[in-house]
């Protein structure tokens, strides 16, 4: 069909294509900080990776400065007993990966990636300096206890410690859906030999992670621990002015995506579109309906995307009336949309019970700075003279990721491709499911862990005293070493997913989708403990959870975990093989 000429928003028009005329700039619509097309040998690729790794990486650092060891600053400074410690930090943890719908659609829809991870890491400053404050300043935090007194910290005192950690969770929310998108930005589409680079960046962007949270876990938490949280708090502040000159510094050979406008308007578009025309017949001939003559799509920041089958009711939004065709005027988009624009759609419900079914996995990946410290505190953490702080053992989660994400990149995935013919080795479904199966194996192993304690505890008549246990904390080392192995898998798989098949014009908001599942996932975890405490708490029994977890059976809660998982695993199975991936044209 004819195009309105006023809606003409060019990616490829724009700058030369690959393979027509000038071979030196980017072919997927890429420009420079000034709005020029950008020159492919002085820009993106790994030549400007490192300086969104190094953001990321302090930003990642000062994050896990403040999350992992956070349970026992509740707990030990703000005097909170395990259950409302460990439901204040899910639900923090849970906001922060609800606060990137805020950033994604502020990058989509007007400042893109680049300048919407520049204003939260800004407001993130602000927020760990308020954290800094509140456990520097005496009148900002409780007195320590005195034998068995302990001081309930002060309206004021919540009020700035509360203030500092959500406007944290603020700024995390603009960096973390735009700052993997963006590096993955700089590697073109269009260019094959580009196109495997990005497949490989997403492993290493995932390793930078991890170094971060091995310094936070071990370095930061012994600092908190036995040096002060004054300079705890005050390490991840200065490392977010560090992100910030990072990520200006390298500006100038940067590539950047236009922001393509508001994609929940679009959506709305299509939905009001197909109602208005309900009544109308769907054509067998989908090359009827309306798309733009232009080489790309009407969507400024996308290419063009192939009609599919599926939901054929929204194909009524693309249908062109009689009375349109007379008035040559195909302007109004809330009465007819493109092909591009209904598929955007199509894919966001595709992509809809593969995202759900990441929410358990976050359920799962939540107990680690939570009831896995909380079970550690209760085993002997003693090494020789020095006492292991129980956050600690986070480490190795860590050290599974650090190790298994060299080995997948090299040897994995050269077996994996000789075995099933994808270029990078498993699919990205096939990735997330291997993660998925993993989870369930790291919950059993933390049942069974505590099984053990509980037994000794019982054998050794330790029930009703809040002591520890005489059994190694390193017994904790094999869940997380398997929750790390479930993270390369799913965690980075679900990274890739989100891009990869996002509409190009809705990557932000499809990688904040992604993120949500954390949230979704935190709060998931703790509304479970809410309930289990209720159920099991009910005529005045310890429960399953206790402060004195020798009385209560933390294995059971875990045991629910991987039951929930393995469901949870059977489901994505279901949808996984039903998926169609996106194609564009």
């Amino acid at each position: 069909m004819g195009s309105h000429e006023d809606n003409r928003s060019p990616l490829l028009e724009d700058t030369p294509l690959q393979g027509e005329g000038d071979r030196a700039y980017a072919g997927d619509g890429s420009v420079d900080i000034k709005g020029n097309p950008v020159l492919k040998n002085y820009t993106g690729k790994w030549k400007a990776c490192p300086f969104i790794l190094g953001t990321f990486f302090c930003e990642r650092l000062a994050f896990y400065g403040i999350s992992t060891n956070l349970v026992s600053y509740l707990i030990e400074k703000l005097h909170e007993g395990n259950v409302s410690a460990a439901r204040n930090v899910t639900t923090w943890q849970g906001t922060c990966y609800l606060t990137p719908l805020i950033g994604a659609i502020l990058a989509d829809t007007y400042w893109g990636r680049y300048w919407t991870i520049a204003v939260f890491t800004t407001i993130y400053l602000i927020g760990t300096c308020a954290l800094t404050l509140s456990a520097s300043v005496p009148a900002l935090k409780p007195a320590e206890c005195t034998d068995s007194a302990c001081p309930s910290a002060t309206p004021a005192q919540y009020t700035v410690f509360f203030f500092g950690l959500y406007t944290v969770a603020l700024g995390t929310g603009g960096i973390k859906p735009c700052i993997w998108p963006f590096g993955a930005d700089q590697f073109d589409d269009t260019d094959p030999s580009e196109r495997v680079k990005k497949g490989s960046y997403f492993n290493w962007f995932y390793f930078s992670q991890n170094i971060g949270a091995i310094i936070a876990s071990s370095l930061l938490v012994w600092i908190q621990d036995k040096v002060g949280w004054g300079l705890g708090f005050g390490i991840p502040t200065l490392l977010m002015g560090l992100a910030i000159v990072s990520l200006f510094s390298g500006t100038r050979l940067y590539r950047f995506q236009k922001a393509g406008g508001s994609p929940l308007t679009r959506i709305c578009q299509v939905l009001l579109a197909a109602f208005y025309k309900r009544k109308l017949d769907v054509p067998e001939d989908s090359s009827v309906l309306y798309e733009t003559q232009d080489r790309s799509s009407a969507i400024k920041g996308s290419r063009k995307l192939e009609h599919s089958d599926e939901l054929r009711f929204l194909d009524k939004a693309a249908l062109v009336l009689d009375t349109e065709i007379e008035s040559g005027d195909f302007s109004n988009q809330w009465r007819l949309c493109t092909v591009t624009q209904v598929e955007e759609l199509k894919i966001l419900s595709r992509m809809f019970p593969i995202w759900a079914t990441g929410i358990i996995f976050s359920a799962v990946f939540a107990q680690m700075p939570t009831l896995f410290v909380e079970q550690g505190k209760m085993m002997d953490r003693t090494l020789g003279s020095f006492t292991i702080p129980a956050a600690s053992l986070s480490l190795f989660n860590h050290i599974s990721v650090i190790i298994l994400v060299p080995i997948y990149d090299r040897v994995i995935v050269p077996i994996a491709k000789k075995c099933t013919g994808n270029e990078r080795g498993f699919s990205q479904l096939q990735r997330m499911g291997i993660g998925l199966f993993i989870s369930i194996l790291c919950m059993s192993a933390a049942a069974l862990v505590e099984i053990r304690r509980l037994q000794l505890a019982r054998e050794l008549g330790l029930i009703d005293i809040e002591v520890v246990v005489p059994l190694t904390i390193f017994w904790q080392v094999p869940q997380y070493f398997l929750l790390g192995s479930a993270e390369v898998f799913t965690f980075i798989g679900q990274h890739e997913f989100f891009y990869e098949q996002a509409p190009d014009a809705m990557r932000s908001l499809c990688s904040a989708f992604s993120l949500l599942t954390n949230s979704l996932g935190n709060y998931l975890s703790s509304l479970i403990l809410t309930i289990v405490t209720y159920i099991t708490t009910e005529g005045g029994k310890p429960g399953w959870i206790p402060d004195n977890l020798n009385e209560g059976h933390l294995d059971y809660f875990f045991w629910l975990l991987a039951g929930l998982s393995f469901l949870n695993m059977l489901v994505y199975i279901v949808f996984a093989r039903k998926y169609k991936e996106k194609k564009t044209s």
